[in-house]
């Protein structure tokens, strides 16, 4: 028999009915869902200060260069690991009606191109932050422009002015002649909490005044650039970068600037600028016309925990030194490759990316002290930090190689190794005081990955001189145990760790 309400039922059943409901009526406030925010209200207030941007370059300018260079690829070398990872997503194709793409140049009537045209180059966003016409916007949205054509949601047009932009941070300043204009509030990055709302408003696609919604997905997001990024996964899309990521509370918190994406459009992840970080760039733009960066002259990476044990470091921290710059900051100081940076002006360093952005902040001519793992031991070097140049820095190649010298001996040793001693005139031109050069790989030293012509700088925390005395170390060394080698290969050096089957 079908019951259609509780009227009828035995008092001993609605008596127990009753006491398995009564637990959950009189569950806590905070267990309820909570309400969704008002869109509707944070867009009213917030989309008239968010513009469109459109751009366009003489024809003359950007076949300088053998036509013109499609943008989209992000301000990092081709060898870098995020090179193919991370996209920049300014528009790629026109979208509905957008015009024709930096890659479809128009032709004159004539038949002929003229040198003095217009070509546009694509469409991106930006916001108002003072009422006198300053706004955000990213740097690859205006890169390479010569006419910058800004457009306000009441359709208001006007011609932008480039005060500034910054490629390594993405962070571009333009001006418009304008009073009593719409402006965002900026809030604090600081204050935003992974799960909270945030809405992103832009012209994806050239759709102008599109709001999405989603939430912070992380904080602090690395992508081995100089700023970490806020994460979300409100959707945005071509045409969405330099467009304000806002707050519940109508704040701007972010500047939309990448995706990540395998197929060009969005795929869930989003990363915004954090604003306080903009902030700086933009007063700097504003007072300096461009963003001075300090820089020491060297190439790190991470040290993981395997690499900390075997050199006696307390905990997987600091910045590994690869290869130092000749004549620079660090090699005025006394850097090596193979040291660990572990504090920089007395800051603690847990990470390369760490450094960098400590070195980067700092400005040139200041004097500072940088404390180094070496052999064991900590070690405090002064250096005075110099400035990194505006454009990117020049890949260092290959270096040095087998000095033809034949080996001593072809019996490999327990690591599997075959050493001589380098040519004198390579260690010179490395600036090198030793090194035992290898011949021939085997065994566990094939398995991590040496080759010859690598040069071993270090065993076990000891400097090695030369091949006689590499061998010496070599011979009593507990096998048992990993066992840490610095290598340098070409310009760069880095720690290998050895595992020897000592059965």
């Amino acid at each position: 028999m079908r019951v259609s309400s509780t009227h009828g039922l035995p008092q001993l059943l609605l008596a127990a009915l009753l006491v398995f409901v009564a637990p959950l009526a009189s569950a806590p406030a905070a267990a309820q869902p909570a309400a969704m925010p008002d869109f509707a209200d944070l867009v009213e207030h917030t989309a008239p200060a968010v513009v469109n941007i459109r751009t366009a370059a003489k024809m003359s300018t950007m076949a300088g260069g053998g036509g013109p260079q499609a943008p989209g690829g992000p301000d990092l070398d081709e060898n870098d690991p995020f090179y193919d990872f991370f996209h920049r997503f300014f528009p790629q194709q026109p979208g509905p009606g957008q015009r024709p793409g930096p890659n479809t140049m128009p032709r004159s009537p004539h038949g002929g191109d003229r040198g003095d045209r217009e070509i546009p180059r694509g469409v991106g966003s930006g916001f108002i932050i003072s009422d006198d016409g300053y706004l955000l916007t990213n740097h690859h949205v205006v890169e390479g422009s010569d006419e910058i054509t800004v457009t306000l949601q009441d359709k208001r047009e006007f011609k932008g002015k480039l005060i500034g932009s910054d490629p390594k941070s993405d962070v571009a300043l333009v001006k418009i002649e304008g009073t009593n204009l719409p402006t965002l509030k900026l809030g604090d990055p600081a204050k935003l909490r992974v799960g909270e709302w945030v809405i992103a408003i832009g012209s994806p696609f050239n759709l102008s005044n599109t709001v999405t919604a989603g939430i912070v997905s992380a904080k602090g997001r690395e992508t081995g650039e100089l700023l970490p990024f806020i994460q979300t996964d409100a959707a945005v899309n071509p045409g969405n970068s330099g467009g304000p990521l806002i707050n519940v509370r109508g704040e701007v918190v972010g500047i939309n600037s990448q995706i990540f994406t395998t197929s060009g459009s969005y795929a869930g992840i989003s990363f915004a600028i954090p604003i306080d970080e903009a902030q700086k760039i933009a007063k700097l733009l504003r007072t300096q016309g461009k963003v001075v960066r300090g820089k020491i002259g060297v190439l790190i990476g991470e040290v993981n925990r395997e690499v900390a044990e075997a050199i006696g470091l307390p905990k997987a921290a600091g910045a590994s030194v690869s290869s130092v710059e000749a004549d620079g900051p660090a090699d005025k100081a006394g850097v090596q490759p193979g040291d660990v940076i572990i504090k920089f002006d007395g800051k603690p360093v847990e990470s390369s990316v760490d450094l960098r952005r400590m070195v980067a902040a700092s400005a040139p001519g200041t004097k500072v002290t940088a404390t180094v793992w070496r052999n064991g031991a900590t070690r405090d070097l002064p250096l005075t930090v110099g400035e990194m140049p505006q454009d990117a820095p020049r890949a260092m190649g290959p270096r040095g190689g087998n000095s033809g010298k034949a080996p001593e001996e072809t019996h490999p040793d327990a690591l599997g190794l075959v050493t001589s001693d380098p040519a004198p005139a390579q260690l010179k031109d490395m600036k090198l005081d030793g090194a035992a050069q290898i011949d021939s790989v085997d065994g566990a030293a094939a398995s991590a990955g040496l080759r010859p012509g690598d040069l071993i700088l270090s065993i076990n925390n000891i400097q090695v001189k030369n091949s006689k005395q590499f061998k010496g170390l070599v011979a009593k060394l507990d096998l048992a145990k990993p066992i840490p080698l610095l290598v340098r290969r070409g310009e760069q050096s880095q720690w290998v760790i050895l595992h020897v089957d000592s059965k």
